[in-house]
């Protein structure tokens, strides 16, 4: 389970988040594109966008749920 308190910086403020369990399978990348990005140094994914539409909620829960290390959290700060 993703822990808040480890979560990269690189993350935007908000519900999601990525945090340092991330090993880089590009799975949440692929799902939510608008949301997700890559770390190309550090070699892992983070938040560069929280969802804008139910559409983009959506898929980060699909993101998230899929992740084979459970390193997507949403219990971010809202705002």
């Amino acid at each position: 389970m993703a822990d808040l308190a480890n979560a990269y910086s690189e993350n935007v403020k908000g519900k999601f988040y990525v945090d340092d369990q991330c090993i880089d399978c590009d799975l949440c990348r692929e799902t939510a594109p608008a949301n997700f990005t890559r770390n190309d140094d550090g070699g892992h994914s983070f938040v560069f966008t929280q969802p804008r539409t139910p559409e983009e909620e959506a898929l980060c829960k699909e993101a998230m749920e899929g992740c084979p290390v459970e390193a997507i959290g949403s219990d971010g700060s809202e705002g």
